[in-house]
């Protein structure tokens, strides 16, 4: 670590004093500040109150200020909201009173400094030994995938994971509002958003950068979440030529994954017809994978969907093609439950097959009825 890096780690622990302890716990993934004596945790995928607290309000105020101006950022009862990255990786995001009543109101996102990998995946139960497989191909054939899911459901975490079975020789575009992803490929360029000034101005958007990525000769393009116009740029480069690009919408299911989708892309200043942009996602999206966060705290895949079009009544045609079964709770007060084939095969069989990739028909068998 850098001596100046040292110097702002030891300044934010100065500032988060009375919950160093908690950012220190591994174990912890998120905190959350709701006033200077109201503080929560997410541990192991669920939410704890804390006896932790800071001495009032302006204290914890001061923090905020403090961290705010070490990363460039300022916020005001004019500009009451700061979402910013610090230097270790944590994303916060915070507001003050008036707006927030409870009084200066914050959350500290942490992330996981060991990359998953599918392995990780099939020992936590989160995905089964099948479905790590048909997304593995799915990757090494280039098909488009849009992650979806609630916040905190583990989409950033499973796209690293995607990106790291991209088949060696290609270049790599990572677009993120701030960066997250862990991606360990040779050839990856990262791009990161700039917010505006305090003058309004010097803004770079994922627009911006989507823009400048179709330039700079990428094999695959990654968007750590569409939240924006910019889906539109996104749908369109999987359309000319861009294979197995990825990102991630917040969405509950495959099926609003994709009308969340085409609501963002109708934000652009765009003249696409509604007709027109619905066919262009149906064309660019192959599949979506559902992820979700359970009442145990467990975060799984719940779904793996491939679009095909559309149906009789116009309605996008999105058909699991795995699907998490019932879940039963045990008496630990885990649930029990794993992904299982419907019995769909997808459209793209014969090309697993053309390319020799051994994955066997049979494994889209749906189990027979007990």
């Amino acid at each position: 670590m850098s001596g100046a890096s040292e110097v702002f780690r030891e300044a934010i622990r100065s500032f988060l004093s009375p919950i160093q302890h908690l950012l220190d716990d591994e174990s912890v993934t998120e905190v959350m500040i709701n006033g200077p004596g109201d503080i929560w945790i997410e541990i192991n995928g669920k939410i704890e109150k804390t006896d932790a607290q800071f001495r009032d309000e302006d204290t914890l105020r001061a923090a905020i200020n403090n961290i705010a101006q070490s990363v460039g950022r300022t916020i005001t009862e004019k500009e009451p909201r700061l979402d910013a990255r610090l230097p270790n990786g944590y994303r916060i995001h915070a507001v003050l009173p008036p707006c927030a009543r409870n009084g200066t109101t914050v959350a500290i996102r942490k992330f996981a400094s060991v990359q998953m990998s599918f392995k990780d995946y099939v020992q936590i139960g989160a995905l089964t030994v099948d479905g790590a497989q048909f997304l593995d191909i799915a990757m090494k054939l280039g098909k488009n995938i849009l992650v979806s899911g609630g916040t905190g459901s583990g989409k950033t975490t499973l796209l690293g994971v995607l990106c790291e079975r991209i088949p060696p020789g290609q270049r790599i575009i990572v677009i993120e509002d701030s960066s997250e992803l862990k991606v360990e490929y040779p050839h990856t360029v990262f791009f990161e958003t700039r917010l505006a000034d305090d003058h309004g101005t010097k803004e770079i958007s994922v627009q911006d950068l989507l823009k400048s990525s179709l330039r700079l000769r990428p094999d695959r393009i990654i968007v750590g979440e569409v939240r924006g116009s910019e889906a539109l740029e996104l749908i369109q480069a999987m359309n000319t030529g861009h294979k197995g690009c990825l990102g991630t919408v917040h969405a509950n299911s495959s099926s609003d994954a994709l009308t969340r989708l085409e609501a963002l892309a109708q934000g652009a200043e765009s003249k696409v017809s509604e007709r027109a942009l619905r066919q262009q996602i149906s064309s660019a999206i192959d599949l979506v994978v559902q992820v979700s966060r359970f009442s145990d705290g467990s975060r799984r895949i719940a779904d793996i969907s491939e679009v095909r079009g559309f149906t009789s009544d116009g309605a996008y045609d999105v058909v699991s093609i795995y699907q998490m079964s019932r879940m039963v709770r045990q008496q630990d007060g885990r649930l029990h439950g794993q992904l299982q084939a419907t019995g769909e095969i997808p459209t793209f069989m014969d090309e697993i097959e053309d390319n020799q990739i051994p994955f066997a028909r049979a494994k889209f068998q749906a189990p027979k009825a007990a």
